[in-house]
This record gives structure tokens, C-alpha cells and sequence, in this order.
């Protein structure tokens, strides 16, 4: 009946596809996609960080655990790539400018939190900052693929170690936490501003779109 000759006919089709133009769908992962991980990244961290720093300042002790405790920059901090940046001059920065300094700041702040990782006396504490220099990785690595994905290279040259060999440590304890204290202080102001980047960039560049594409084979 009908039926079987429609079946036939499927059947038939089903066998000569590959005599047949292919037609392949594909999803374009471009700068969308990779600006939207990225700032979910950063919101993560963001969140991450919060738990870490609590018990990172509760470890260091008073005063540095303390709610109102906000001492003035010392000199020795500015080894720590500051994020307190007019917030105008900031945003009159191009794109790629504001990319390249996210870029280089998170390169050398892991470098901080890698020595921190090995200094810190708890095997728990130990856990959290090698977890949260991993997610910090990854987000180097991702403010990389949103760069290429735009056309942009990248900073020349990863940054070194923060101490390189020769650099005056700090001449006591207190002095040493300070140092501590400020890492974390400026790299929250770092993943803050950065999410409100990224957040403005991912609506600047349109989302992956899903295109079709006939390849003709044998043609």
C-alpha cells in the first residue's frame, strides 16, 4: 500500500546520503560564549573568595580578622598590582587595555597566592588556596581566550615571581601579614571591577549563534 511504498522510499533515501550534500550544523563558540565564561568565572572567585579570606584573616589573627580593621597602604604593598584605579580613567580605557591590565594583575597575583600557598600552617588552609589558585588559573587562561577570540595579543611575558631572589623579606611577622592582608584586599577589588568588565563586554559582543553550513562533497 502507500505506506510501504513510503517506507520504500525512505529506506532508499536513508542508504544514498552519503552521495548527498552534507548538511552540518555547528555552534560558532566565538568571543560571546567565552566573555559569558569568563565572567561567571569571576563571579565564582568572587563568591570563592569571600569564604577563603575569612579564614585566611581568622588564621592571621587580630587585628587582622578584625570587621573594622583598614590600615593605611604601606609601601612594601606595592608589589601587589592595585586595582584602586579612578573608576572613570578606567573606563576610558579601550577594551583590549582593560583586558591586557586583568590579564597582567592575575598573572602576578597568583604568583602572590602560590608563595602564600606554601607558607600557611594548616593542611585545610593548604586545601583552599591550592583550590582557589586553580580557579584562579583557569581565569588567566580564560581572559587569554576572550583576548584571542577579539583579535588582541597578549601582554608580552607573563609576570614573575613576586620575590625574586635577592628581595628583602619582610622584617617581621607583623609586617608579613600586613602583606597578606593587602593580597586579599586588593585582589576582592580586582575580581569586583572585573565581573562589572566583563558584564559590560559580554553586552557589547553578540552571543554564539547556531549556522548551517552545506558542504558539498564531491563537487
Amino acid at each position: 500500500g502507500d505506506s510501504w511504498g513510503i517506507f520504500t522510499f525512505l529506506c532508499a533515501a536513508l542508504c544514498n546520503l552519503p552521495a548527498l550534500p552534507a548538511l552540518n550544523c555547528s555552534e560558532e563558540l566565538g568571543a560571546g560564549q567565552s566573555i559569558q565564561q569568563t565572567y561567571d568565572l569571576t563571579r565564582y572567585l568572587e563568591h570563592q573568595l569571600r569564604t577563603l579570606a575569612g579564614t585566611y584573616l581568622n588564621y592571621l589573627g587580630p587585628p587582622f580578622n578584625e570587621p573594622d580593621f583598614n590600615p593605611p597602604r604601606l609601601a612594601r604593598a606595592e608589589r601587589v598590582p592595585s586595582a584602586t584605579v579612578d573608576l572613570d580613567l578606567w573606563r576610558g580605557l579601550t577594551d583590549n587595555a582593560r583586558l591586557a591590565a586583568n590579564y597582567r594583575a592575575y598573572s602576578r597575583l597568583l604568583c602572590y597566592l602560590r608563595v602564600l600557598d606554601g607558607q600557611v600552617g594548616t593542611a585545610e588552609l593548604r586545601h583552599r588556596l591550592a583550590h582557589f589558585c586553580a580557579s584562579l588559573q583557569g581565569l588567566v587562561l580564560s581572559i587569554g581566550g576572550v583576548m584571542s577570540s577579539l583579535g588582541y595579543p597578549l601582554p608580552a611575558g607573563p609576570a614573575g615571581p613576586p620575590a625574586p631572589p635577592g628581595a628583602p623579606t619582610a622584617p617581621n611577622d607583623f609586617l608579613k601579614k600586613m602583606d597578606d592582608f593587602w593580597l586579599l584586599k586588593e585582589l576582592q577589588t580586582w575580581l569586583w571591577r572585573s565581573a562589572k568588565d566583563f558584564n559590560r563586554l559580554k553586552k557589547k559582543v553578540p552571543p554564539a549563534v547556531v549556522t548551517l553550513r552545506l558542504e558539498a562533497r564531491g563537487f
